[in-house]
Formats: structure tokens, C-alpha cells, sequence
């Protein structure tokens, strides 16, 4: 049994502001000296660099955290849930676009509702009060009676606009019995800057984002009511899980594994660095737009997701690193690329020239690429042996022409059938996004082709 005092926040639909009173909180609750748990339900990777920041007042924190029901499966939300959580005062998790809205077409999967549900935890729903009065009470009412296993605990009022405003407000939901644990003015927003694929990373943005949290965490602080939503969290029940492990059976050597960092390349998931570690590889960060070499001694290469459109002409200025990385892959030494990974070892972006690994060119498109997709790995690769079924995600605005190489990396089964990415010597290149979580053996594969 795990006993962790946890809140799921949530909203009614996307641009409500969760993200804004998710982060506010977080890191409100950190600078109390609480040691909090951020984590994020959804596959995406932005959020959870904002948690981590917000939740560093007192030290490192802790690394944010996604709850993908459809990528990792639904029984592995607990473990995961309850191995990022382990020894902590309090877990916050933000939900992703509306409460109820999930993977399209698969009902409730990879919903909010449903991650709650696994979780056991209070849900804190945050209501963009704009442009509404008594409504919101019938709004919450919906909410709080489509699924009585979703236990609607508080609401948070965003974008009141007066003291008149929240007066009607309080008083419609007087009535509903779900009590108002927050109220934030309108004016009181902390703008965060956007682009083609959502929030800017903090990682690019540090100096800034460390001043923006500082002040949303004192607006929330003074405009929540932080002892109730404490209580609140407090009173979830104990889960009957057993914490997720990163372990698989090392390899005998500690091969150096360099995974790409820094402001081109933010998208990660955590997990992927814990079982590298744990299947025996050394894992030593570099980034692409400053270090001219590899790590030493590196014997095989990760390349996440990221920005490398954004910084394509610095990318391609840095000459050596880019001819370090194509030899290595011309050596048949394993290299895993994923979405800008994947862009990274093409022969150009947006004509500016990359690594020339592959022989496609990307370039920026109108078109947003967006969703969750089943694939099937149609050869033996350095992740995975032919026949591996995963679940993933795409997320771009950028197009690889041709998408596929000679041997590719998948076969997508859905939502459509398609051939995508590229195998090639050691390098799997693609742009789906998987979750090494719910397949440990990609990584204990990937390692031990590193040590051979």
C-alpha cells in the first residue's frame, strides 16, 4: 500500500488555466518547504519542465513527471505514479485538455477522469469564471455528477473579475456543494511565451521563467486556500501498488550513452534515463549548440524531441559536432533518434545542413501533426526486434521527405497504415514518441548493443 496525499487538477476544457494554478501551486507548496511530486497526465513534455522548475524552490526537486494511460497502459499508472511520488509530502497532478476527454474514439482512455480514478485522487477543478455568474454553478454540477467514481473535491475560480463577480460566483455554487478553494482575478495572469508547438521550454528561458514563478507563486498562494486543498489531498485513500522500478539486468560493462540536451532538444521522458542507467549504460548529457565533441568514450547516442527548427543555423554551424555524430553513426554504433532526433541526422532542415546521417531533408510545415498512433517495428533494430508492438505519440509541424527509409522503423497500424522512420547500421530514427516505461527491454536492448 501506498499512502501519498495527492490532487488531480483539472478543468473543464482546454485554456482554463490549469496549467497556470497546476504550476502556482507547485511551486507555492514547495517554497511552504513541503517536497512536492509534479506530474502530468498526457504525453506532453513541455509542462513538466515548468513542474520541475516549480517545485525546485528549496533544491534540486524533482523531475516532472507524465501519466499517459494510452502510451504506458493503465496499469502501469500507479506504479509510475507511485514510483515518482515515493517520500513526498504531496503529488499535483495537471490533467490534459477537458476532465473527461481522452484518446479520440477510445472513450475514457488516457483521460484526466480516468487517471484520476486510477489514482484513487480529489480532483480540483479549474473553472474560467470570465464570462459567466450563476452558470458556473450548473457547469460544475455536470462535472461533478457525469462519473461518480470522479470525486470532485473543490473548484478554483479563474479570471474573476471583481469582487461583485466572485460574490455571484460563491454564491451560485453555495448550492452545489462543491466548495470554492480559489479564486484568481483576471488580471492576476502570468503571461508565458508560445510558439508553433505550445509554451516555450523553460529551458530556454530560465532567467525569465524563475522570476514568472516566483510572482504566480505568490498570486495563487494569496488567492488559494492552501491548508483546504492540503486537507483535500490529504484525505485520498492508499493505493494498492507496488512502485514501478526501473530495474532490468544489466549489461557487464558501463558503456558511455551521450543523450542530447540543452535548448534544441527539451523532450524526454524520465523514465528513459533511469533504465539506461539501470541496464548498465552511463549516461552523459551534451548539447548540440555548444560542445564540439561527444562525451568521451561514447559507445552509443540518444536524440529526443525538441526545437531544432528553431535553432536549425546554430545546429548546422557547429560543424564538428554534427561530423562526430555522423561518424558514429556510420560505425553501426546504436543510435536512437526520435522526432528532432530524427530531423537532427537528416541531411538538411530547412536548408541548412544537419548531420547527413539519413538521406531525407526536413523542412517547417503549416500542417500540425498531432496524435497518438499504434506501430509495429517491421525489422530487427538496436530498440526493438521485429514484431514489437508500441503505443506512441507525434507532435510536429515539420515534414521528412521521403518519411521512410529503405527498411523502416515502423509500421503504424493506427490510425492509419503507413511505413515510417528509418533503420539503418545502428540508428533508429523516427518521429514517434514512445514510452520506454511500458517496454523495458527497448532500453536493455539499446544498452547492450552498446557494450558489444
Amino acid at each position: 500500500m501506498v499512502s501519498v496525499p495527492r490532487l488531480v487538477i483539472a478543468a473543464p476544457s482546454s485554456g482554463s488555466g490549469k496549467t497556470t494554478v497546476a504550476t502556482g501551486l507547485m511551486a507555492a507548496f514547495s517554497e511552504r518547504g513541503l517536497a512536492v511530486s509534479p506530474h502530468k497526465v498526457g504525453p506532453d513534455y513541455i509542462d513538466p519542465g515548468y513542474h520541475t522548475l516549480a517545485v525546485s524552490a528549496g533544491g534540486p526537486g524533482r523531475p516532472g513527471r507524465n501519466l499517459d494511460a494510452y502510451m504506458s497502459g493503465t496499469a502501469l499508472i500507479g506504479p509510475l505514479f507511485a514510483h515518482g511520488a515515493a517520500g513526498c509530502d504531496l503529488a499535483l497532478v495537471e490533467g490534459v485538455m477537458g476532465l473527461y476527454d481522452g484518446a479520440s474514439g477510445q472513450g475514457e482512455l488516457a483521460s484526466t477522469a480516468q487517471v484520476s480514478k486510477l489514482l484513487r485522487a480529489p480532483v480540483v477543478l479549474v473553472v474560467d469564471a470570465s464570462s459567466q455568474s450563476r452558470s458556473v454553478a450548473a457547469l460544475v454540477h455536470g462535472f461533478a455528477s457525469w462519473d461518480p467514481e470522479v470525486r470532485i473535491g473543490g473548484v478554483i475560480l479563474n479570471k474573476v473579475a471583481s469582487d461583485r463577480h466572485e460574490l455571484l460566483l460563491r454564491e451560485a455554487l453555495d448550492e452545489s456543494g462543491v466548495p470554492v478553494m480559489g479564486v484568481l482575478r483576471r488580471t492576476d495572469q502570468v503571461s508565458t511565451p508560445s510558439r508553433h508547438l505550445g509554451l516555450v521550454p523553460v529551458a530556454e528561458r530560465r532567467a525569465d521563467a524563475v522570476g514568472s514563478m516566483r510572482e504566480l507563486a505568490g498570486r495563487v498562494r494569496d488567492g488559494c486556500d492552501l491548508e483546504a486543498l492540503l486537507a483535500l489531498a490529504r484525505s485520498a485513500p492508499a493505493l494498492d501498488v507496488t512502485p514501478w522500478s526501473p530495474e532490468v539486468e544489466p549489461v557487464g560493462s558501463r558503456p558511455v550513452v551521450a543523450v542530447a540536451a540543452g535548448s534544441a532538444f527539451t523532450f524526454s521522458y524520465a523514465e528513459h534515463t533511469e533504465l539506461l542507467t539501470a541496464a548498465g549504460a552511463d549516461v552523459v548529457p551534451f548539447d548540440p549548440l555548444r560542445d564540439e565533441q561527444l562525451p568521451d568514450g561514447t559507445r552509443g547516442l540518444v536524440i529526443g524531441g525538441g526545437f531544432p527548427e528553431v535553432y536549425a543555423p546554430e545546429l548546422s554551424a557547429n560543424e564538428r559536432l554534427r561530423k562526430a555524430v555522423s561518424e558514429l553513426a556510420h560505425s553501426g554504433a546504436p543510435v536512437a533518434a526520435e522526432c528532432a532526433g530524427l530531423l537532427y541526422l537528416a541531411r538538411s532542415l530547412d536548408g541548412k545542413p544537419m548531420c547527413g546521417v539519413l538521406d531525407a531533408d526536413g523542412r517547417m510545415s503549416g500542417r500540425l501533426t498531432l496524435g497518438y498512433r499504434e506501430a509495429v517495428a517491421v525489422g530487427d533494430s538496436a530498440l526493438a526486434v521485429a514484431g514489437t508492438r508500441v503505443r506512441g505519440h507525434e507532435f510536429h509541424r515539420t515534414v521528412l521527405e521521403p518519411g521512410a527509409g529503405a527498411a523502416p522503423a515502423w509500421g503504424v497500424v493506427h490510425p492509419e497504415r503507413r511505413l515510417e522512420g528509418f533503420v539503418q547500421r545502428g540508428v533508429h530514427a523516427s518521429y514517434l514518441h514512445t514510452h520506454w516505461a511500458a517496454t523495458p527491454l527497448m532500453a536493455r536492448r539499446f544498452v547492450e548493443r552498446c557494450a558489444g
